[in-house]
Formats: C-alpha cells, structure tokens, sequence
C-alpha cells in the first residue's frame, strides 16, 4: 500500500547485460519534493538505475511511480549534438507545444534569450544547450525531473548556474528531482537525500547522516578526499 508522500518505489532491483550484473538487489523510495542525488563511482550502475527507473532497459524486480508526467535530461554524450538534424530551437520545441508564449517564458526562465529560437542545436554552447534541455523537460510541468550528469563538460561557474536553476524550479513549483552527478559539493548544498551506489545499495539517507568519511571511502576506495561545504 502507498503511502501518499512517495513518488517512486523501487523494490528488489536487479539489472543485468549480457549475463553481468549490474545492479543487485537494490530497493529505496523517494519521497514528493525529494532531490535525490545518486553518487557512485565510474561503472556503479547510475546510469543505468535512471534508464531503468524510465523503463528504457529490461530489469527484475517492481518499480512503482506515482506520479503523472516525469521529465528526463539525458546525459550529454548521448546527445551528440552532430547526429541531430539541423533543427532550430523553435522548431524542436514545436513538437511539444504551439503556444509561442509559453515556450519563450520558459526559455527566460532557465536564462537564455528568446532568440536562441532561431538558432540551430550546433550553434549553443554546452551550458545554452543544457538550459535548454532543461527547458524543454520542464515545458510540461512534470511532477518527477531526472537528469544524468547535468553538469558535464560545463566549466565551473556554468556548473552552479544550472544546479542554482533547478533549485529554483524545485522551490516554485511541486517538483521531485533525481540527479546522478560526481560532484560532491552539489550533495551537501541541494540534495535533500542521498544514494550511495555499487552495483547495491552501499546507503540512503540525509547527507549529514550517511555521508561520513568511512562510508565516502566504503564507496569509493581509498582515495578519497572528504571535505563537507557548508553553504554560509
């Protein structure tokens, strides 16, 4: 029976490729409002939690959502913008809504001029491209907004712009976020929950609760350098 402040249930999950495992046993829920981060290293499963959890891979186990639309950013490599037809913006965004308007609020939104609409996918750099995609996945209003490596190849100050942005969007609108990234310090000043993922669950919880330096080390291996940002 669901307890109605969940949006996901995920019970018993198992993933495999070609006879190797790739996630075991895996069970946790995520609460409505929730940004969860899933943290891991290289090969831990992340991305292929995501693509599971959007019914984009075969798996064993359940996977309950209750929620109406959820909306997914993709990671950049499989966005290879060369492979996309020679769309401009407006006409990409056409083929989720007419309403002229409401695609320009959103594109103001997340921080880029409404004529970015006449320009092509080749023509945005990597952090105007990720805005946009962000806009577009919100342009819906979905209830759930899972992104993969949002952040990847933007250079630092581009990083906190977009982390900042979808802080915005989670505090106006009811939205529950689920975000694999390898940056630590995005845990400690967005995320309400955390994941620890190696193949298993290593630990769930609030990040001043699960993240301490024995567990970072259990995850990652010994290398490690643990250092709590504390966002004054």
């Amino acid at each position: 029976m669901n307890d109605n402040n969940k949006v996901l249930e995920v019970n018993d999950l198992r993933v495999a490729y070609n006879g190797t495992t790739v996630i075991e046993g895996l069970s946790f829920a995520v609460k409505r409002r929730d940004i969860l981060v899933i943290l891991g290293p290289n090969g831990a499963g992340k991305t292929t939690l995501l693509r599971s959890l959007l019914n984009l891979l075969p798996y064993q186990g359940d996977i309950t959502w209750h929620a109406g639309k959820i909306g997914y950013v993709p990671p950049q490599e499989l966005l290879r913008r060369q492979d996309i037809p020679p769309l401009k913006l407006s006409e990409f965004f056409a083929f989720k809504t007419s309403d002229r308007e409401k695609i320009e609020a959103m594109l103001c939104a997340v921080g880029l001029d409404v004529r970015c609409l006449q320009r092509q996918f080749n023509e945005l750099s990597t952090g105007q491209f990720q805005r946009m995609m962000i806009a577009w996945s919100l342009l819906d209003n979905p209830d759930v907004l899972i992104l993969d490596e949002p952040t990847s190849g933007i250079d630092i100050g581009g990083e906190e712009t977009i982390y900042s942005l979808l802080q915005k969007f989670w505090q106006k609108q009811n939205l529950t976020i689920l975000l694999v990234t390898h940056d630590l310090h995005v845990v400690w000043e967005y995320a309400t929950q955390v994941l620890c993922l190696n193949r298993q669950e290593m630990c769930m919880g609030e990040p001043d609760e699960v993240l301490t330096p024995e567990q970072l080390k259990r995850l990652y291996g010994s290398g490690i350098k643990f250092y709590q940002h504390r966002h004054g």
